[in-house]
């Protein structure tokens, strides 16, 4: 016989409230169960409230305050409905509403939509599942206020949330970040109107479809190449997820002829069957995909997470081996190749610029600079990227940038990571170089030998529960006041520290402002060019430390290259004793 967990009262109570209306017999079924038979589940669906973050909500799905359900998504939306109504008053407010492949996140569209216009505002809400950066190009093109995606990105199947977005196609950031969740804690549960208004809810499909893939034209670089290699042998799979519905027909709008789909994954499925995780970072993901490209002697493979706003890339190098490029170096592709072509095309007059996060690559800055391009570094977080470009809209023209986490974006028309976009120009790229004789890792390598080899790291160090929040703090405040003076035996120059918003330069004791906002990350730069960051996780239990590490080339081979940088990273690693 299990015995029961002794319930907190307060718990208690809030589970007794979800076993009578207005909670449907569902939900009141559920619940009552774990009142009976399950008090260690109960305590964690009840123990708090789902937070509503600065993004929007994530979770897992089920009954009870803190999990993903018709009620809290309720909960969330009608805060966000309200915040909406107080910021556009007498103004016909609208937002458009998308959804990925994850379990229930049609039905957690619907009650968005429903919620939104019962309090009056108008819906358009796609007819079926899209991509994220659809939903950030819907907003700007249909003229809405803001947009809600349902997702929980690359998140295990039993999650599931949702991301808010502002009239400008980005997610919401300061102020309204801060405003909405305010307004969410000031609404009950009990609040939630959900009496549908059916008339101010608009099912839209098809005109923006094809609104959004003709745009994407417009950033093609390389027609003739393209046109040549029309052939090229391109593998993608959409990991059971939303590229499948665009990634496929944005390739053949630009004239690739020869796509081939891995046909275990290209049905959206949110219990993601054929992978362990539909992260497109983790080799694992991409294995069928791997599979099918050296059965057929593929030229490039394209992998989508399942909102699609996320893409994985590998290629053959000289030795005919398949090697999957990381983020940052797929980053890099991305601005030299536009950087390159821009030049070649007469385009740069000194008005446009790239963008990457803190975290990112320095080599993209090291392009940028080798083509006169401002390049602009942002906070973690796709969002402030977009913020750059919203900041900037008008006065200077944003060619292409992105994040180590496999984000991207090329133009401005989405304002978030697009990896619809991106699989199209990675295509290009890849026609423009084996047109050329290379394949992108030959192309890779040849940007290293122009600017130096590059080599980035990551380690995430988890710190569970309440005692983990107070190492990571500790940590934290340890690299603060007392910061190594040297790193892998150079000597450490610099000290950004971004909650201060202060650069110190430890060489002549002076000290300048960040530029960015507030946050808790600390950056060592040493006197040979390494970069180690420091940065807590804004949504996990874990601190993370990224590191990066440079040299020129020179007569080395990116072999030995690769074994002395190497070498360098597992030292850093060893001196912060991760």
């Amino acid at each position: 016989m299990t015995l029961l967990k002794t319930l907190d009262a307060d718990i208690e109570k809030a589970a007794l409230e979800w076993t009578k209306a207005p909670f449907d017999e569902q939900t009141q079924s559920e619940v009552r169960a774990m009142l009976k038979n399950d008090h260690d589940l109960l305590t964690e669906c009840f123990y708090t409230s789902l937070e509503f973050g600065t993004g929007g909500l994530r979770g897992l799905m089920g009954a009870g305050t803190n999990r993903v359900n018709k009620y809290t998504i309720g909960l969330a939306t009608q805060g966000l409905a309200q915040y909406i109504i107080d910021h556009y008053p007498g103004q016909r407010a609208s937002l458009a509403i998308a959804y990925d492949s994850r379990n229930n996140s049609p039905f957690f569209a619907r009650v968005s939509a429903e919620v939104l216009s019962a309090n009056g505002i108008h819906v358009y809400l796609f007819d079926e599942l899209r991509p994220t950066p659809e939903l950030s190009f819907a907003v700007r093109h249909l003229g809405c206020q803001g947009g809600i995606v349902v997702t929980a990105s690359h998140n295990p199947p039993e999650y599931n949330g949702y991301k808010v977005y502002w009239e400008d196609g980005g997610q919401v950031i300061r102020p309204h970040d801060k405003g909405i969740i305010d307004r969410v804690r000031a609404t009950s549960i009990f609040d939630v109107n959900l009496q549908a208004n059916e008339d101010l809810i608009h099912m839209i499909g098809d005109e923006v479809d094809r609104a959004y893939l003709d745009q994407m034209k417009d950033f093609c670089l390389s027609p003739e190449s393209i046109e040549q290699q029309k052939d090229l042998k391109i593998v993608f799979t959409s990991l059971h997820g939303t590229g499948i519905t665009m990634v496929p027909p944005a390739l053949a709008n630009l004239g690739f002829e020869n796509v081939n789909i891995v046909p275990q994954q290209d049905v959206p499925d949110g219990n993601f069957p054929t992978v362990d995780s539909p992260n497109p970072e983790e080799t694992q993901a991409l294995k069928m995909g791997l599979d099918m490209c050296k059965k057929m002697d593929a030229d490039i493979l394209l992998g989508t997470d399942p909102d699609a706003d996320r893409v994985g890339l590998a290629a053959k190098n000289s030795e005919g081996e398949w090697v999957l490029l990381n983020g940052n170096q797929a980053g890099s592709l991305l601005v030299y190749y536009h950087l390159k072509r821009w030049s070649e095309l007469g385009k740069l007059d000194g008005k446009q610029f790239v963008a990457k996060t803190i975290v990112t690559t320095d080599l993209i800055e090291k392009i940028a600079q080798s083509y006169g391009v401002k390049l602009y570094n942002t906070l973690t977080g796709f969002k402030f990227i977009a913020e750059r470009i919203k900041a900037l809209e008008g006065q200077e023209t944003f060619i292409t940038g992105g994040e180590e986490s496999y984000g991207y974006l090329v133009g401005d028309n989405v304002r978030d990571k697009d990896a619809v976009i991106s699989s199209v120009l990675f295509c290009e790229i890849a026609a423009w170089a084996k047109a050329q004789g290379m394949t992108l890792v030959d192309l890779m390598e040849k940007i290293y030998g122009e600017h130096g080899h590059y080599m980035e790291a990551l380690v995430s160090v988890k710190k569970e529960g309440m005692a983990g929040k107070e190492e990571i703090c500790a940590m934290m405040s340890a690299l603060r006041n007392s910061p190594p003076a040297e790193l892998a035996g150079s000597e450490v120059t610099t000290l950004i520290d971004c909650d201060s918003q202060k650069v110190f330069d430890l060489k002549n004791g002076t000290q300048a402002p960040t530029g960015l906002p507030s946050s808790n990350v600390l950056q060592f730069v040493t006197a040979d060019g390494s970069r180690v960051t420091a940065r807590p996780s804004g949504t996990e239990p874990k601190i993370k430390f990224y590191f990066s590490v440079n040299q020129s080339l020179g007569d080395l081979t990116m072999g030995e290259s690769e074994v002395d940088l190497n070498e360098k990273i597992t030292r850093l690693k060893a001196e912060l004793g991760v």
